[in-house]
């Protein structure tokens, strides 16, 4: 039996990594081809795939004898911006097409890569607990405040619908914001900023931001994608879950100040120039988050604890 990765980014490759080393197979999909360097790695198979196609993605099960999923395809907001009707069908079709071939072939279980994006427009009627999984959000007047989110909503209510509805056995994780190496930088708002300041400080110029998507008011949680490998895993072979939702994330927040900060202990002479205000949380939504995410049933259902704090991300991600 084999695993299904869909989406050859930073997160489904490290997730591949870390089951193909736990001895499974592995098949990584994604819409384009996949280059696995000099060495192909063992025990993982690369196909070309688009989630929009259910049959192909059927074909693909059936073929290599799947029996989990694990689902990051996505567009992000970058993207979105630049093709709002492609991340809808992707983000919220491609995610139906697992489900459904997952229910007809009535696979062990799909995990799920969702956000804590989807709780964003929340933030201003929540107090200053952690911010738990089932938060209370209305419906109308806090709407997803971007087309990423909408999706991310849409498709943890399919999943959950897909569980209750059919018996599918299927986990939802929602990262906090993704730090991550490689070609997840030039898609990610948090990569976008961390390779922005990084660039500078190794060649000791002046950062520039310009981008006010970058910035951020108040604090935001990071996650490093090495541990949204693990958390994959982990919610592929948790024995008992019950909420079925969880927040993967470190319990920690940063401001701004403080993430340039973190990129300033390895280039003390980083200056950073700010050309738009500093106003708004993080990535243009409109509200400041008012605590850290919930990180206790993570750990009590699907045994995951973050690794890697803010520091330790950017001072690996650096080399």
């Amino acid at each position: 039996m084999a695993v299904l990765v869909t989406g050859a980014g930073a997160i489904g490759m490290e997730t591949a990594k870390r089951l193909a080393e736990s001895g499974r197979d592995v098949v990584v999909a994604d819409v384009r081809p996949v280059d696995p360097g000099e060495k192909k790695p063992e025990r993982i198979s690369f196909a070309l795939c688009d989630v929009l196609d259910r049959e192909a993605l059927d074909r693909l099960v059936v073929a290599h004898e799947v029996d989990g999923i694990v689902h990051t395809a996505a567009l992000l907001s970058t993207a979105i911006r630049v093709d709002p009707p492609r991340g809808v069908l992707v983000n919220t079709v491609g995610t139906a097409n697992v489900l459904e071939v997952a229910r007809l072939r009535r696979l062990r279980r799909v995990v799920v890569a969702s956000s804590t994006t989807v709780g964003y427009t929340a933030f201003d009627t929540h107090d200053a607990r952690p911010f738990e999984e089932d938060f209370a959000l209305r419906i109308v007047s806090q709407r997803p405040a971007s087309i990423y989110a909408a999706t991310k909503i849409a498709a943890e209510h399919l999943s959950l619908v897909y569980h209750d509805l059919y018996g599918v056995d299927v986990l939802v994780l929602r990262y906090g914001a993704v730090l991550s190496a490689g070609a997840g930088l030039a898609t990610s708002v948090p990569g976008r900023l961390l390779a922005t300041l990084l660039a500078a400080g190794k060649a000791g110029r002046e950062a520039v931001i310009d981008d006010p998507f970058l910035i951020w008011d108040g604090k935001e949680e990071f996650v490093d994608m090495r541990d949204c490998a693990t958390a994959n895993v982990a919610a592929l072979d948790a024995p008992r879950p019950a909420l079925r939702v969880y927040n993967v994330a470190t319990g920690d927040w940063h401001s701004f100040d403080q993430f340039c900060d973190a990129v300033r202990a390895l280039y003390p002479d980083l200056h950073v120039r700010l050309n738009v205000p500093l106003k708004g949380g993080f990535a243009g939504f409109p509200h400041l988050r008012p605590a850290p995410s919930e990180i206790r049933l993570a750990a009590d259902e699907l045994g995951f604890r973050a690794k890697y704090s803010l520091h330790d991300t950017i001072r690996d991600f650096a080399q």
